[in-house]
């Protein structure tokens, strides 16, 4: 077992996945790598290892399939050596909702939801137990921007960011770091997957999977939470986070707000 430990990553066997994979065999990590594609996942796998001299496993898995996830949360479960899990699977659609597939949404929200969810509470216990682990969740600038793209995608990734923001408030005192990252259009095949090639966007608004994993695991080396690394101004960021932790205390009272209760008096 590597001293770094298990790093776990879903969505290894391109983009995203596969530059997280890669870098964090570079620190070290043994690595575990799920996706679909098999025959990928493979390649990437003897790559990481003839390169970086690292310990990797492999996990074909379809997480729209509650059976495979299952298999997926038991062998994490069953893995003492793992330290990390990135959640990085999910896949998105640029269409209009009302035009969208209904039942690709259900699987949409299966892999974006229900999968992030389930694996960060295979391994969350190991972790609270030992008073160490990291955990990854890949969100999206559609969590704070649902208008961008298709609501369900939104809707999604906003549950990743808000479930995020829980984990870290349960488990971050109890030495469990999470970080939230939301990448903005970055060049993956995630674009033709959503049906929105990534050429047709301008090449000023892409940044390579490169470069996102690269500032992503920047943030984390520094202690962020939220990482966005195409926020050219974090201040904006920090302006956001301020004034939802001011408007906190005052969402919920007894008593109906000024603005509504001089209209049910009249």
């Amino acid at each position: 077992m590597s001293e770094m430990g298990t790093a776990v990553v879903t969505g290894a066997s391109s983009g995203i996945g596969a530059i997280y994979a890669d870098r964090l065999a570079t620190r070290g990590h043994d690595v575990i790598l799920v996706a679909r594609n098999a025959d990928r996942l493979a390649q990437q796998a003897d790559r990481l290892a003839k390169r970086h001299g690292v310990k990797t496993r492999v996990i074909a898995a379809d997480l729209t399939s509650p059976a495979e996830l299952r298999q997926v949360e038991q062998a994490l479960k069953a893995d003492p050596s793992i330290t990390m899990l990135v959640n990085n699977a999910g896949f998105g659609g640029a269409g209009d909702l009302l035009q969208s597939d209904v039942d690709r949404m259900e699987e949409m929200i299966a892999v974006n939801v229900t999968a992030v969810m389930r694996l960060s509470y295979a391994v969350a216990p190991a972790f609270v137990v030992r008073g160490a682990g990291t955990i990854i969740n890949i969100s999206s600038i559609v969590a704070i921007g649902p208008e961008i793209l298709n609501g369900v995608y939104g809707g999604s990734k906003a549950f990743v960011l808000g479930f995020s923001q829980s984990l870290k408030k349960e488990l971050g005192e109890r030495g469990v770091k999470v970080q939230v990252v939301l990448p903005g259009a970055t060049a993956t095949e995630f674009w033709d997957v959503a049906g929105l090639p990534v050429g047709n966007l301008p090449n000023t608004w892409v940044m390579t999977a490169e470069n996102l994993v690269d500032a992503a695991l920047l943030g984390l080396d520094r202690g962020e939470f939220a990482t966005i690394p195409s926020l050219q101004a974090g201040e904006e960021w920090e302006a956001y986070e301020k004034a939802r932790q001011v408007m906190l205390p005052h969402l919920s009272s007894a008593t109906v707000a000024p603005r509504y209760a001089l209209a049910l008096a009249s």
